[in-house]
C-alpha cells in the first residue's frame, strides 16, 4: 500500500497562514478548532469567542482563504474543521526554509 502523497505549499500560501495566524482572535479560533476531532458549529465558535456575527464571519473567511479552516455546510447552518493537513505542510515548510 503506497503513502499518500505529502501536501506542499508554496511560498504565496506560506505568507497568507502566517497572515492568519499572525492575528489574536484568529489564533484563538484555531486553538479551539484543534481541541476537536470534529466540525464545530458557527455558533460554538462565536459563543466560546465572545465576538459578533460579523467580526467572527471577517476572521473566518480569512482563515478559509488561508487553507486553515474548511466551511462544512448543512443548509444554513455552517461548521468549521482544521485543516491539520495544512497545518503540517506549513510547519514543514518552515522547518524546510529556516534549517
Amino acid at each position: 500500500m503506497s503513502k499518500p502523497a505529502r501536501k506542499t505549499l508554496t511560498e504565496d500560501q506560506v505568507l497568507l497562514i502566517a497572515k492568519a495566524l499572525g492575528d489574536r482572535r484568529r489564533y484563538e479560533i484555531l486553538k479551539r478548532l484543534g481541541e476537536r476531532p470534529d466540525a464545530l458549529a458557527c455558533g460554538a465558535v462565536r459563543n466560546c469567542m465572545g465576538i459578533n456575527p460579523a467580526t467572527l464571519s471577517h476572521h473566518m473567511k480569512e482563515l478559509e482563504i488561508a487553507g486553515l479552516v474548511e466551511v462544512v455546510r448543512e443548509g444554513k447552518f455552517a461548521s468549521y474543521v482544521l485543516r491539520r493537513d495544512v497545518l503540517e505542510a506549513f510547519f514543514q515548510r518552515l522547518r524546510d526554509d529556516l534549517a
